[in-house]
This record gives C-alpha cells, sequence and structure tokens, in this order.
C-alpha cells in the first residue's frame, strides 16, 4: 500500500492507494505527525510521498522517514516521468506538478491542458510528447469572492450559488455573477485559444470546486477532483521502480 500525503494551503489531503486506485481518503485542517501516526498503525504501508506548497515540517518528514520502508520529499531534486520546460523549478508548486504527472499518467500521448479551481485556478499545458511547457494562475473563487469584501469599504462577502445569473440584479446576485461567469468565461477563453494551436487539446478538471465548474463550461471537459494525489502515487511509483 501507497501513502500519499499533500499538504495544501488550506487543508491536508491523505489516500491510500492499493493497487493504483484509492482505497480510502481523509482531509485534515490541521495535520502532523499526531495526525498520521494512527493511519500507519491502521495500514501496512510499503511507500509513502509528502508534497507540500507550505513550510516543510521536518519533524513530520524524519517521522516518516523512519517509519516508511520507502519514502519520497518531493522537490525539485526528485525524479520524474515527464520533461518539464519551466525556467524556475524550484518555485513550481507541486501540486501543480503532481496534477500534471497525473494527468499524462491517465492521457498519455495526449495534448493537455490541466485546471486546477482550488485557492488558486491554475492551468498547465503539457505536449502530446510529456513535455510541461508551463502555466498561469489565477485567483480561485473563494479568494475573487474574500478579496472583494476585505478590500473594499461596502461589498459584503458572499459566497457561490447553484444558480447564477448573468446580470446580477442586487449586490449580492451581481458578486456572485461576477466572480462566477467571470472565472467560466476565462477557463473557456484558454481553451479556445489553446485548441486553435492543439486542436485535439484534452482538458482536466481538478480541485475542490471543479464539479461546481464542470457543467458550466461551453468546452467538454473531464473532472477528476483526485488527480493530484494520482499524479503523486505515480511519481512516487517511479521513484522506486527497480530500486
Amino acid at each position: 500500500m501507497n501513502l500519499i500525503i499533500e499538504q495544501g494551503n488550506t487543508s491536508s489531503k491523505v489516500a491510500v492507494f492499493n493497487e493504483g486506485r484509492v482505497e480510502a481518503s481523509f482531509v485534515y485542517k490541521r495535520f502532523g505527525v499526531s495526525v498520521i501516526a494512527p493511519l500507519l498503525e491502521r495500514y501496512a504501508f510499503s511507500k509513502g510521498i509528502l508534497s507540500t506548497v507550505i513550510d516543510r515540517d521536518e519533524e513530520l518528514i524524519a517521522f516518516l522517514r523512519e517509519r516508511l520502508p520507502r519514502f519520497v520529499f518531493l522537490d525539485e531534486r526528485v525524479a520524474l516521468p515527464i520533461r518539464v520546460d519551466y525556467q524556475t523549478p524550484e518555485t513550481l508548486g507541486k501540486d501543480r506538478l503532481a496534477a500534471v504527472v497525473g494527468a499524462t499518467y491517465l492521457r498519455p500521448g495526449r495534448d493537455l491542458l490541466v485546471i486546477d479551481l482550488g485557492t488558486a485556478i491554475t492551468y498547465e499545458l503539457v505536449e502530446a510528447s510529456g513535455v510541461y511547457l508551463g502555466g498561469n494562475i489565477s485567483p480561485g473563487m473563494t479568494t475573487r469572492f474574500r478579496a472583494l469584501h476585505q478590500f473594499t469599504r461596502k461589498l459584503p462577502l458572499v459566497m457561490e450559488t447553484e444558480r447564477v445569473p448573468l446580470i446580477g440584479v442586487s449586490t449580492e446576485t451581481a458578486l456572485q455573477a461576477g466572480v462566477v461567469n467571470g472565472i467560466v468565461y476565462e477557463m473557456d477563453g484558454y481553451i479556445d485559444k489553446l485548441k486553435e494551436k492543439y486542436p485535439d487539446l484534452f482538458v482536466f478538471l481538478t480541485g475542490g470546486h471543479s464539479f461546481y465548474f464542470e457543467r458550466r463550461l461551453k468546452n467538454s471537459i473531464f473532472a477528476d477532483i483526485n488527480l493530484v494525489l494520482i499524479g503523486l502515487n505515480r511519481i512516487l511509483e517511479y521513484n522506486v521502480e527497480d530500486k
């Protein structure tokens, strides 16, 4: 069994992979040795990987190295099953990298656009040859709602709703329509533009808000909320093969 840990900006996700499939998954707001220790007692892990976009937890890393027969801490020195053409690989978010690896694992030999809808919205482009060309970052949906509230005097804090009008008829619906529709047009715009060069482009959606936006896009996409975890599992397997 494989232990997969993804530490994000607002929460940490843990997945148990067994023979390439997610057997169980957990989400934690607070995370550390005290949280992971019971899972190591519950499952017979043979290897594990830790990816983080926040500060390194040296205690946690040392604990995992001691308790797991094979352990990988994902940084810019870890071997990858793709080629990365990025000028500053040391600054590339590990969640972005893992999502790209997961996409190429699920759809090899395809031109891919990976959109991750979380605290930030990230766009990653991978050519069919398996070369990651780079990507873009913009504010996520919750980030946009909070920014409009925090950086203005009178705009209220609102959240997304199931039904969003094209044009708002109140301050609340104006905010919802502006943020949600703005993200939809942004994503469809990127997809349309990239399809001019990559007509057979395959689009993945992942992240906490992926299913919310899946049905709102005019372009055909494939939503997989576990894409980053799948990518981390692939990176782990790639680094322990034949070793």
